[in-house]
């Protein structure tokens, strides 16, 4: 007789980063999770959605796996992007307001927004037990968006041995001349502008 262990055994019995060991980068590739690995030590601990036992498992784990990832030769970066409450505000009433981004406000965004400090000290007690020498964390101000992603696609690259793309030697060749060819006088259907 063959005793299988019922999903809740199972589900104690895996360990939480197991979920994300296919994902791995092989040789000459990028894999890029956004936020997922690390939400144990932040959503799901604010939230509610694990226990404290279960937060510091992960916590005593992870800079132990992400040891094994960089001795095994992956290049391991790790970017908090930081808002401030004020753009916080400003990006979920935008949300509210604006009809064509109202599809990204969910329940959980408004449930985490009055939940401002418990999610500031999760991500402390992330930092303090995450922040190696092999993997250390690096903060990037993303208050301004466009801003934030071209210092961290700054930093990533100083971070990489890559060889420079050295460019291309190219000019526009000349558009040819006209002829006879002439616009015609066809009455077309514009794509409305308003902005």
């Amino acid at each position: 007789m063959v005793a299988l262990p019922t999903p809740t055994d199972r589900e104690k019995s895996q360990m939480y980063l197991q979920r994300y060991m296919a994902h791995f980068p092989a040789a000459g590739e990028v894999v890029i999770f956004d936020r997922s690995w690390y939400n144990r030590a932040g959503v799901e601990r604010v939230m509610g959605f694990c226990t404290p036992e279960q937060t510091q498992r992960f916590l005593n784990m992870a800079p132990l796996v992400e040891k094994a990832m960089v001795d095994s030769g992956i290049i391991l970066l790790k970017y908090w992007l930081e808002v401030s409450a004020d753009e916080q505000t400003r990006r979920l009433k935008s949300r509210m307001d604006d009809p064509r981004k109202t599809w990204k406000l969910s329940p959980m965004d408004l449930k985490s927004y009055k939940r401002w400090y418990d999610y500031s000290r999760a991500r402390d007690a992330m930092f303090a037990a995450t922040d190696t020498a092999w993997a250390p964390w690096f903060v990037a101000n993303n208050d301004v968006k466009k801003r934030g992603r071209l210092n961290i696609i700054s930093h990533l690259l100083s971070q990489v041995p890559y060889e420079p793309y050295p460019g291309l030697d190219v000019e526009l060749p000349k558009r040819q001349k006209a002829g006879n060819y002439r616009e015609p006088s066809l009455a077309v259907r514009r794509v409305p502008t308003p902005f």
